[in-house]
C-alpha cells in the first residue's frame, strides 16, 4: 500500500473518530432543552451520558473482537451504520425512553470506531509511521472538545437540539461509502466458533461494575458500598472475574486472550491506562473548581479550559512523532510526569488564576502524551495481528473503568467538602500521587530496541 492510499485511510479514520468525539462534546449544551422537552429530573437526565458510557463499555470489546474475526471493513461500516441509526432514533425520539434507546445504539456503533481505527493503523502503516498516525487520531479529542461546544451553541441558536444528532447522518453515510472503498477486507480463513458465553459473562461483569461505581452516593460513597444493590453489583463483578478467566483460558476463540496478560508490557500499559482514565475524567470538574475558586459564571469557567484543549491539540501529534523517534517508554514517562506536575499545581496553587492556567498547560500536554497514541502504540507492539482490535478494545475498556472511577472519586471528595475549592484540591493531590506511582511503574516498560523487536515479532 502506497503512502497516498494510507493517507486516505487515515483521513477516513480521523473523520470517524471525530464524529464519535463530537457527539460526546456537544451533548452537554443540549441538556437544558432536552430536560424541558421531556420533563425529566436532573438525575434522569444524567442517564443520557451514563447509559452511553455503560453501553460503550460493553459494546467496545464485542465490536473489537468481531473486527478481528470478520474483518475491519465490515465492522467499521456496521459501527458507522449503528451510530447513524442511533442518532436518528435520538433526534426523532417521542419519549425520553426512546432517546435513551437511541443513545445505547449510538454507543454500540461508537464502540467499534476507535479500536478498529487503531487496529487498521497497525494493519496498514509500517511500524516507523504508526506513532504519527495514532498521534493525529489522538488530537481529534482535543479538537472535538474545542469545536464541539461552539458547534452546539450555533445549532441551538438557529435550530433545535435535534439537529445536534441529525448532522451525524450524512457523516455516517460518508464513512460507510469510504470504508467500502478504502478499508482492507482481510479476515481469518478458518475462524473458530465465537465465544458467546465469554462475551455474555464479560458484559455482565463490566455492566455490574459500571452500574455499581456510578451508583455510589457522592456524599457518602463508603456507605453506598453497603447498599445491597450498589455493593452487590460491585461484588458480583468481582466474584465473576475468576470464572470468566477460566472460561477464556479454555475457549477456542476467546473474547479476551489470557496470554496477553503474560506480557509485562501489556499489564503495565493497562495499569497506566487506569491511572490515565482517572486523571482525564477528573478534568470535567475543572469548571466547577473554577466557579468555586474565582466566583465565575459557569460559561466563563468553561472558556477558561481552552489552555487544556489547545495543549491536547498541539501535544497529541507531537507525541505521535516522538513515538516514532524514541519509542513509547520515554513518551509515556514524560506524559505521566507532566500530568502529575499539573495536578500538584492544581492541588497546591490552583486557586490563583495564573497557576490554574499553568496547571492546565502542564496536565494538557501530559495527557496528550498518554491518550490516543502512546498506550495504543504499546498494545500494537505486543498484540499479534489476529488480536489487534481485541487488544485495542481491551485498552478502551480499561481506560473507561478509570474514567468512571475518577468521576466517582472526585465527585465524592468534592461533595464531602460541600463543593468548596479545598475538596477539589484534596482530590487533585491524590490523583497527582497516583500518577507518581504510575511513573515509577513505567520504568519497567521496554526500551526502544526491545519494543522494535516485539513489534517485528507481533507482525510476523
Amino acid at each position: 500500500m502506497d503512502e497516498k492510499q494510507r493517507n486516505k485511510i487515515l483521513l477516513l479514520l480521523f473523520v470517524g473518530v471525530l464524529m464519535g468525539a463530537l457527539d460526546i462534546a456537544i451533548i452537554g449544551p443540549a441538556f437544558p432543552a432536552i430536560q424541558e422537552e421531556f420533563g425529566v429530573t436532573s438525575r434522569q437526565l444524567a442517564w443520557i451520558s451514563n447509559l452511553y458510557i455503560l453501553t460503550s463499555l460493553i459494546g467496545t470489546p464485542l465490536m473489537a473482537k468481531l473486527s478481528d474475526r470478520f474483518g475491519r471493513r465490515i465492522i467499521y461500516m456496521i459501527g458507522a451504520l449503528l451510530f447513524g441509526t442511533g442518532s436518528l432514533i435520538v433526534a426523532s425520539a417521542s419519549s425520553f425512553e426512546m432517546l435513551l434507546a437511541g443513545r445505547a445504539v449510538q454507543a454500540c456503533g461508537g464502540g467499534a470506531i476507535l479500536p478498529v481505527a487503531a487496529a487498521v493503523i497497525g494493519d496498514t502503516f509500517p511500524p516507523e509511521k504508526r506513532g504519527s498516525a495514532l498521534g493525529l487520531i489522538g488530537a481529534v479529542f482535543g479538537m472535538a472538545f474545542l469545536v464541539g461546544p461552539l458547534v452546539a451553541i450555533l445549532i441551538l441558536k438557529f435550530g433545535t437540539w435535534h439537529w445536534l444528532f441529525l448532522i451525524n447522518l450524512p457523516i455516517a453515510v460518508g464513512l460507510i461509502i469510504g470504508a467500502m472503498r478504502l478499508l482492507p477486507a482481510i479476515r481469518p480463513a478458518n475462524p473458530k466458533p465465537f465465544d458467546f458465553p465469554g462475551m455474555l459473562l464479560l458484559a455482565v461483569i463490566l455492566g455490574s461494575l459500571a452500574l455499581g461505581i456510578t451508583g455510589l452516593d457522592q456524599n457518602e460513597p463508603w456507605l453506598g458500598m453497603l447498599h445491597p444493590r450498589i455493593g452487590g453489583l460491585i461484588m458480583l463483578s468481582l466474584v465473576l472475574m475468576p470464572l470468566f478467566w477460566r472460561m477464556e483460558k479454555s475457549a477456542g476463540d476467546p473474547v479476551l486472550q489470557t496470554r496477553m496478560f503474560q506480557s509485562r508490557q501489556m499489564n503495565i500499559a493497562g495499569l497506566i491506562a487506569v491511572c490515565t482514565g482517572v486523571s482525564e475524567t477528573s478534568g470535567i470538574f475543572l469548571p466547577t473548581f473554577a466557579v468555586a475558586s474565582f466566583n465565575m459564571e459557569p460559561y466563563e469557567a468553561t472558556l477558561w479550559l481552552l489552555p487544556t484543549v489547545v495543549a491536547l491539540i498541539i501535544g497529541s501529534p507531537v507525541a505521535g512523532r516522538l513515538l516514532d523517534r524514541v519509542g513509547s517508554k520515554l513518551v509515556i514517562q514524560g506524559g505521566l510526569l507532566l500530568t502529575a506536575l499539573g495536578y500538584f499545581v492544581f492541588a497546591l496553587l490552583g486557586t490563583d488564576i495564573v497557576w490554574f492556567v499553568v496547571a492546565q498547560v502542564l496536565s494538557g500536554f501530559g495527557l496528550s502524551s498518554l491518550l490516543g497514541a502512546p498506550l495504543r502504540y504499546v498494545v500494537l507492539s505486543e498484540a499479534g495481528e489476529a488480536q489487534r482490535a481485541a487488544a485495542q478494545g481491551l485498552l478502551s475498556v480499561v481506560l473507561s473503568i478509570g474514567q468512571i472511577t475518577g468521576t466517582a472519586y472526585v465527585g465524592a471528595v468534592a461533595a464531602s467538602h460541600a463543593g468548596t475549592p479545598g475538596g477539589f484540591q484534596h482530590a487533585f493531590l491524590a490523583i497527582g500521587l497516583l500518577l507518581v506511582g504510575a511513573l515509577l511503574l513505567s520504568g519497567a516498560l521496554k526500551n526502544r530496541a526491545a519494543e522494535q523487536a516485539a513489534t517485528a515479532a507481533a507482525s510476523s
